[in-house]
């Protein structure tokens, strides 16, 4: 029905239910105005938050539920099981038994997930990606639930619904989906310098991985270990990638999106079926408690990190996933994360991010799998039986025998019974919290830059660049000139020439913000706050550049190999083994997929036809020997793909070897290589031909060769 053949008395009907938020102030759902919407309820500054905030559970209770059945965030996820290794005893710091034994091995799952996407998203997003690991330990379920950048957006759980609601497709139109350049994005940031550190790792080449197995994982928030003497360590949690942590370009992201939007999740699945099982480095970074205000940041701050030159991390266990699941609804899709499933010997600490998804993460699962008995779900349960006095809910599975049902009794024998927390029993540290009840932002949380300062200092120049331009691009994207002009003047905190370059492109001024917005108390005095332009004093660390992880490995890479009938069966074969020896994994690309014979009669299946797929589908191609080979493959049929996967393979920085007798594909093509300067370009007449392409392999990419490869000679 178009809207002019509505009834007056419907169109009356409609405008009650049509609200206006131009110049209102903001209202809970009881219409009580709100005269702090930054800050949680806690007990003192940096005191734990109050569960009397019923503005901040009304909010995150709302927000947990605006989505059935798909999560909110982190919709669109792959996952696998696996086993993680404890290869030195952390008894010193904790008594939690699975980190406390050498040798120990425990079942985890693991689910890696994007965050802003629907579930039918892309894999390729510049977004953030979930990191969250299911240990099924002896003394119950705990669960690290973190992300692939080690900080954060936001300081205050107070501020989650914003940032999401800002990052979603925005609400009249349902544009972007999966995206963050856009207007209602970029206007929330402009106005939170303290996001400033997270959006540049989220520019940066960290927000495309190659993988999920080639990026780190981070539990993101400071937590606490607790030994049995009672003492008190606090600990980063880290995931190191035994590949090395590697990313795509954003062109290639874009085109891979089209090609093959499942990426990302084919990828982790071939790699486990193929026995290339994936592994990660565990490592924590250890404070003393007595340490806690040491460093010039406040490690209750989310959005900051410990530098790893100021405290090294420790590796000391294994992660490894060697099983792909059964059924991806009932094990992916159902499990059932919470950062406060814990054991003894592991705490929270007062982060205000953290206290706040306490809350939300089991409202969240109430929602979504609609029940209370969430965790009777295979995927989800633990591996001790269940003993407590919950009962009944919808979809209830385990049946207890006895007619009591609460604590204490005497008819049951007094069980369940309440254990020793000498004997296992958990209990939380006692901490003395002692503060005025108020809704502010500690003094120590106000310093937004020097991080993101540290962060973008550490990159290597086509690090930088590809910042630059991934911030070129989304504000790009933004159509209000306001936003683009507060963006740039954030930017002008962090780097004068990083700002003054994205200004130009975009046509604004740099300007200054005077203060920063948003996130400071309303009754603070600006005069008081820290300055703005605090320097690190780490000024960069090896730690945060992806040039300074780079593995001596070819492992689970996928070469193409380009070839057509007449191919040498002989090269081809000699190069296939000494790749799948390395463990490489080898997969031909022809003009169509039809078997095509090689000079000596050899059949070779094609995997993919030069249309069916493209460069940005593989680490690096081989354009296989054989003169005839190559003639074909410069046909009028197959000539504009072959040379395409050339010239975007090499506009991408990858290793290309060309093999005997390809020298006319070579010369069509944009590929150079004068005097061999450029070591991922292989050609015939290179010395150890085989050898300097597997090496060039295990480099990754050139990226310091890119702008020379985007504008060949």
């Amino acid at each position: 029905m178009k809207k002019s053949e509505l009834s007056d008395d419907k169109l009356e009907q409609l405008k009650e239910h049509t609200t206006d938020n131009s110049d209102q102030a903001l209202t809970t759902n009881q219409g009580l105005k709100i005269s702090n919407n930054q800050d949680s309820l806690k007990s003192g500054e940096r005191g734990p938050s109050l569960l009397e905030d019923f503005i901040l559970r009304e909010k995150i209770t709302h927000f947990d539920h605006e989505r059935i059945p798909e999560r909110i965030v982190h919709a669109r996820g792959s996952g696998a099981h696996g086993t993680f290794k404890i290869n030195k005893s952390l008894a010193k710091y904790t008594k939690a038994k699975f980190l406390s034994e050498e040798g120990k091995e425990t079942p985890v799952f693991v689910r890696f997930s994007t965050v802003a996407g629907s579930a039918g998203s892309t894999d390729l997003a510049r977004d953030v990606r979930g990191f969250a690991i299911k240990f099924y330990t002896e003394e119950g379920n705990y669960d690290l639930v973190g992300n692939n950048i080690p900080v954060f957006f936001i300081q205050d759980a107070m501020k989650f619904p914003d940032l999401v609601h800002a990052v979603k497709p925005e609400p009249d139109n349902a544009i972007p989906q999966a995206a963050s350049a856009h207007d209602t994005f970029w206007d929330f940031i402009s106005l939170m310098p303290e996001s400033m550190h997270m959006i540049m790792w989220a520019m940066s080449d960290r927000a495309i991985p190659r993988s999920y197995r080639m990026m780190e994982g981070f539990g993101v928030h400071t937590f606490k270990f607790i030994n049995e003497e009672g003492k008190v360590h606090f600990v980063k949690f880290h995931f190191k990638p035994k590949l090395g942590v590697h990313s795509v370009a954003w062109d290639e992201a874009t085109k891979i999106s089209g090609k093959d939007s499942d990426f990302h999740r084919r990828d982790l699945w071939e790699a486990i079926e193929n026995g290339a099982f994936p592994e990660w480095d565990f490592g924590v970074q250890i404070i003393p408690e007595e340490d806690e205000h040491k460093f010039d940041f406040d490690l209750l701050d989310p959005t900051k990190l410990i530098p790893e030159e100021e405290v090294p991390v420790e590796l000391v266990g294994t992660l490894t996933l060697n099983r792909n699941p059964d059924n991806f609804f009932a094990e992916t899709e159902q499990i059932a994360f919470h950062p406060g499933h814990l054991v003894p010997g592991i705490d929270f600490t007062n982060d205000p991010l953290l206290q706040g998804r306490l809350f939300s993460y089991t409202d969240t699962q109430l929602s979504r799998l609609g029940s209370p008995n969430f965790h009777e779900i295979p995927i989800n349960r633990s591996i001790n039986t269940v003993h407590n006095n919950q009962r009944d809910g919808h979809m209830r599975q385990q049946i207890v025998k006895g007619k009591v049902s609460y604590e204490p009794n005497s008819i049951g024998g007094g069980c369940p019974f309440q254990a020793m927390w000498k004997d296992g029993g958990f209990k939380s540290q006692e901490e003395r919290v002692d503060g005025n009840k108020i809704r502010a932002r500690s003094q120590s949380f106000v310093d937004h830059y020097s991080q993101a300062k540290l962060f973008y200092n550490s990159q290597s120049e086509p690090e930088k660049m590809h910042l630059q331009n991934a911030l070129i691009f989304e504000l790009s994207k933004v159509t209000i000139p306001a936003i683009r002009e507060r963006v740039v003047g954030q930017l002008a905190f962090i780097n004068k020439d990083l700002a003054a370059l994205v200004a130009k492109k975009l046509g604004v001024d740099v300007t200054k913000l005077k203060q920063p917005n948003g996130s400071i108390p309303a009754d603070t005095d600006p005069t008081t706050l820290q300055s703005p332009e605090k320097e690190p004093s780490t000024k960069s660390s090896d730690a945060l550049s992806m040039k300074n992880t780079v593995k001596n490995t070819i492992k689970s890479r996928v070469i193409g190999f380009i070839m057509e009938t007449g191919v040498n069966a002989k090269d081809v074969n000699t190069l296939k083994s000494k790749l799948e020896k390395e463990g490489a994994v080898v997969q031909i690309i022809a003009g169509s997929l039809a078997p095509l014979k090689a000079d000596d009669g050899t059949v070779f299946e094609p995997k993919h036809s030069l249309t069916s797929t493209a460069s940005v589908c593989f680490d690096a191609l081989y354009f296989a020997s054989g003169k005839k080979s190559a003639d074909n493959l410069l046909n009028e049929d197959n000539k504009p793909g072959t040379l395409l996967f050339a010239n975007e393979a090499y506009k991408h920085c990858k290793a290309i070897y060309f093999g005997k007798y390809t020298d006319e594909i070579y010369n069509a093509s944009n590929v150079k290589n004068k005097k061999h300067k450029d070591p991922a370009i292989v050609t015939s007449d290179n010395d150890n031909t085989d050898e300097a392409f597997i090496k060039a392999i295990a480099n990754h990419r050139v990226w310091e060769l890119e702008k020379d490869r985007n504008n060949p000679a």
